[in-house]
């Protein structure tokens, strides 16, 4: 039995290793949903709607949450990739980098450390810029994300608001210390559970202490103050009975609308999220 220990814990090594996309040279080509696209600084995957024709097509990109990797979206994490792609959109997942010393990928978030070994929004730039040339219409392009891929999405809309037409972010604000102002006017739909207990609604302290969640509300308020929503009060507050949601719209801001979906669920997507997410996106255009 413990001649069995060694190669189980190799076999988890090689699989991780795998599973996080190092290995590039033995990757299908880019545009493949495994496969590997490279840009200055780091990696994406790409995959395409049946569709394609020779207009530009809109698109999805999707941050994971930390610990996270392209390849486990593509292939089906969070039942992202097959509904994207069936809307007639591509889906583009870029790959979070480690720090050092550690495994787990994460994203260059604005929190109390902020000694993140790369510029985020500069690599999501060049990603949408390298996409754009296989075909990617840049101009319809939704920039969502889960948990800490969640709050990169909140941190670009804030301060780099035109990197993306709309942003979707799932179960993760701002971290403290909250931005003071953003940059401009968004289209933000932000998606959180009731019952969160990883990333609750109103934050929570992590790693003894060293970083702190941002409260969700306290970021939508800062989002609507930068896009010239006049009233704390949202517009229109429906009810769902059909699956429990809890809708807050503020639709009469002159830069843009906020969204808020509240589902009774925890820290996960809930069904039928991307659907929602793009119907949203579409009222846009």
């Amino acid at each position: 039995m413990r001649r069995l220990i060694p190669l189980v814990l190799l076999t988890a090594l090689l699989t991780n290793h795998l599973l996080a996309g190092a290995d590039e040279s033995a990757a299908p080509p880019c545009g493949n949903p495994e496969g590997i696209c490279s840009v200055e600084n780091g990696i994406y995957r790409l995959r395409l709607p049946d569709s394609v024709g020779a207009a530009p097509v809109p698109a999805v990109i999707y941050l994971h949450g930390w610990g996270g990797n392209s390849l486990a979206v593509m292939r089906g994490a969070n039942r992202v990739s097959d509904a994207t792609v069936a809307r007639g959109y591509a889906l583009i997942v870029p790959e979070g980098v480690p720090k050092p010393g550690r495994e787990q990928r994460d994203w260059a978030v604005r929190d109390m450390l902020s000694n993140h070994p790369r510029d985020d929004i500069a690599f999501l730039a060049s990603v949408l810029d390298d996409a754009a040339a296989r075909g990617i219409d840049r101009s319809r392009v939704l920039l969502a994300g889960f948990s800490r891929g969640g709050s990169m999405v909140w941190d670009v809309a804030c301060r780099a608001p035109g990197l993306a037409h709309a942003y979707a972010p799932v179960a993760g604000a701002f971290w403290e210390p909250l931005p003071d102002d953003c940059n401009g006017p968004v289209n933000l739909f932000h998606t959180h559970g009731w019952t969160d207990r990883v990333v609750p609604l109103e934050g929570r302290s992590v790693a003894d202490g060293r970083l702190i969640q941002g409260d969700a509300f306290a970021s939508l308020a800062i989002m609507r103050d930068m896009t010239g929503c006049d009233a704390r009060m949202p517009d229109t507050t429906p009810m769902e009975a059909d699956g429990g949601i809890w809708w807050r719209h503020w639709t009469s801001c002159p830069g843009g609308r906020l969204d808020l979906m509240l589902h009774p669920g925890g820290h996960a997507l809930p069904d039928g999220w991307i659907d929602q997410a793009l119907t949203w996106f579409e009222l846009l255009e």
